[in-house]
C-alpha cells in the first residue's frame, strides 16, 4: 500500500478522493461508457446507480485496472493515475467487490482473502495456516460477516461467496472501496449493520462507491448519487435532495412503476390438491453435513410461497434437491400428487417442475454456447428438435427467434453467446426456457438478485403471470420487499429447518429479519 500512502500524503487540502472526468470506452457496435464525469470525495458514501447496461460495471473496471479507457482521465487525491491492472489499482488502495465473484474455488475462505495480498512479500510469510483462519475470523467478526474460514469456495452459497468478497476488500484496507450489490444476501437488521460499518469507514476517511439496485439502501446509506442511463451521466445529486422515485425514474427515463400492493391471501381453495409436496425433507450440503433438516411444506396451485433466510442457511440445498439436482438423505419431494425419484434432474423435470437457480450465470445457462442452444436445453431430446443423436437446426432456429421476441431479449441474434448477455437479458432467457416446457410448479431461486428496476418489474410480471395461470411458484430470496410484494404465504428457513410461517398481508419486515436471524416471532 506503499503507493496509496504516497498518493494521500502528496493530496491538495481540497482534492477530491476520486475525480473521473471524460471517461470513453468503446467495444465493437457500443459505447459503454461516453464522456463520463465522476466525483468522490473522502469520507463520503457515493452511489452510482443504472439499469444493466447502462455503463456501471465498465466505469467500475476501468477504474479498477481491469480495463483502460479509450479517452479521460482519473485522479486520486489530486493526482493522475491510469492503471494498468487491477495489482496496481490495488497499490494505489482502490478495491472492489464484483457482482461476478472473483474467487477460486478449491481454495479455503482465508486462502482466498490473502491471495494476492498487495502488501510486501515479507508481511505475507507471517501468515499461515490457522494463523491466517484466524486472522480472517477476526475480521468476519469485526464486521459481523458470517462465513467458515475453513470452507471450500465452491461449497459455499451465493450469498457466502459475496461476503468472501466484502471480506477480502476490507481485509486490504482499501482507501477507495467499491462495493457492488453488498447487501443483497442480508436480512434488514445485518443490512442495517452493515450501513453502520459502511459510515464507520467512511468516518475513517475512506470513500465508498455504493453500487446497489435496492434504492432504499442508497437512501439510507449515500451522502450524493451519479445515476447513468445509456453510457452517460444524467444526474449528480445530493441524496436529501431526491427520493428513491426521482431515483428510479432518471434510471429507466421515464416513471418506473409503483411499488405493487401485496399478492395478500391465497384466493384459491385450500382442498385442491398441492402442486409440490415437501415430505420430512433432509438433504446434505457439499460438506457431507446435513443443510437442510425436516421440511415439510406444500404449494397449491396459482400460490406463491416464499422461503426467507440469510444464504447458507440450506436455500440452495433445497432448491436443488426439489429439481432432482441433489439427492435426497431423507423424505420426499411429491409433484403432483406423484413420488418423484430424488437426484434425478429429469424426474423434476417429467414431474413439471421447471428451476430457475440462484447462479443464472454458472448453473442457469451454459455461457460458451450460443442463445439458441441454451433455450433447448431441456428439450433437445424430443422428436420437435432432434431426430436421434441429429438436431434439426431451422426448427431450434426458429423455436428459438420465437421465445427472444415473446420474452423480449435482448440479443444481437441468437448465436451470441449467453455470457454475453447482461444479468436481465439472461434472465429472461432462463424464464423463456423453463417456461417454455410447459410446467406446472416453478422453483425460483434469487430470480432478480443484481438486476435493475426495470428488469426486476419484468420478472416480478412474469411470475404473477404464471401463478395467475394456475402454476404453483415457490420463492426462494433475501429480498424481503420482493417478498412481501409478491408472496401469499410467507416461510423462514434457519439452519436448513423452518422456523416459522406468516401471513404475506400482514407479515413485517422486522418480524420476518427475526426469524431469518435465529429469533422468535413476535
Amino acid at each position: 500500500m506503499a503507493a496509496a500512502t504516497a498518493l494521500l500524503a502528496a493530496a491538495p487540502p481540497d482534492a477530491p478522493a476520486l475525480r473521473l472526468r471524460g471517461i470513453v470506452k468503446r467495444f465493437p457496435g457500443i459505447v459503454a461508457n461516453d464522456g463520463v464525469d465522476f466525483e468522490a470525495a473522502a469520507g463520503e458514501v457515493h452511489a452510482l446507480l443504472g439499469e444493466n447496461g447502462a455503463g456501471k460495471s465498465t466505469l467500475s473496471s476501468i477504474l479498477t485496472g481491469l480495463y483502460q479507457a479509450d479517452e479521460g482521465t482519473i485522479e486520486l487525491y489530486g493526482q493522475p493515475v491510469r492503471f494498468r491492472s487491477p495489482r496496481e489499482a490495488l497499490d494505489a488502495g482502490v478495491a472492489m467487490v464484483h457482482q461476478h465473484f472473483r474467487l477460486v474455488g478449491p481454495l479455503t475462505v482465508a486462502e482466498n482473502v490473502v491471495l494476492g495480498d498487495p502488501r510486501p512479500a515479507g508481511a505475507r510469510l507471517l501468515l499461515r495456516g490457522r494463523a491466517i483462519e484466524a486472522a480472517v475470523r477476526e475480521l468476519a467478526l469485526r464486521y459481523d460477516l458470517d462465513v467458515d474460514p475453513r470452507a471450500r469456495v465452491w461449497q459455499l452459497s451465493v450469498g457466502e461467496q459475496q461476503r468472501v468478497e466484502i471480506l477480502k476488500a476490507l481485509y486490504r484496507q482499501a482507501r477507495v472501496l467499491i462495493l457492488d450489490e453488498p447487501t443483497a444476501v442480508l436480512t434488514p437488521q445485518e443490512a442495517e449493520a452493515l450501513f453502520v460499518t459502511v459510515r464507520a469507514m467512511a468516518a475513517e476517511g475512506r470513500t465508498v462507491v455504493f453500487i446497489s439496485h435496492k434504492l432504499r439502501e442508497v437512501a439510507a446509506v449515500a451522502d450524493r448519487v451519479t445515476v447513468l442511463r445509456a453510457g452517460k451521466v444524467v444526474a449528480a445529486v445530493d441524496m436529501a435532495d431526491t427520493s428513491p422515485e426521482g431515483l428510479a425514474a432518471l434510471m429507466v427515463g421515464r416513471e418506473a412503476g409503483a411499488v405493487a400492493a401485496r399478492a395478500g391471501a391465497w384466493a384459491g381453495a385450500a382442498v385442491v390438491e398441492p402442486v409440490l409436496e415437501l415430505r420430512d425433507l433432509w438433504v446434505e450440503g457439499d460438506r457431507g453435513l446435513p443443510a437442510v433438516r425436516g421440511v415439510s411444506l406444500a404449494v397449491r396451485p396459482g400460490e406463491i410461497v416464499a422461503i426467507a433466510g440469510v444464504a447458507g442457511n440450506g436455500q440452495r440445498e433445497l432448491a436443488e434437491a426439489v429439481a432432482g439436482m441433489r439427492p435426497l438423505r431423507q423424505g420426499e419431494v411429491r409433484a403432483g400428487g406423484q413420488r418423484l425419484r430424488g437426484g434425478n434432474a429429469r424426474a423434476a423435470i417429467a414431474g413439471g417442475i421447471a428451476y430457475i437457480p440462484e447462479d443464472r450465470l454458472g448453473t442457469g445457462v451454459a455461457p460458451s454456447l450460443p442463445v439458441s442452444a441454451n433455450l433447448i436445453l431441456k428439450g433437445y431430446r424430443s422428436g420437435d428438435f432432434s431426430h436421434g443423436p441429429l438436431l434439426w437446426p431451422r426448427r431450434v432456429r426458429v423455436f428459438a427467434q420465437a421465445l427472444v421476441e415473446r420474452y423480449q431479449v435482448r440479443v444481437a441474434g441468437i448465436d451470441t453467446p449467453a455470457r454475453q448477455l447482461s444479468g436481465g437479458n439472461l434472465q429472461k432467457v432462463v424464464l423463456a426456457r423453463e417456461f417454455s416446457g410447459e410446467p406446472r410448479m416453478l422453483v425460483a431461486a434469487s430470480p432478480t438478485r443484481g438486476l435493475d428496476v426495470a428488469a426486476i418489474e419484468t420478472v416480478h410480471g412474469y411470475l404473477r403471470d404464471a401463478a395467475a395461470r394456475g402454476l404453483g411458484v415457490l420463492l426462494i430470496s433475501e429480498d424481503l420487499d420482493e417478498i412481501l410484494t409478491l408472496a401469499h404465504r410467507v416461510t423462514v428457513l434457519y439452519e436448513g429447518a423452518l422456523v416459522g410461517e406468516l401471513d404475506a398481508a400482514t407479515a413485517t419486515p422486522e418480524e420476518i429479519g427475526l426469524l431469518m436471524a435465529g429469533g422468535a416471532a413476535t
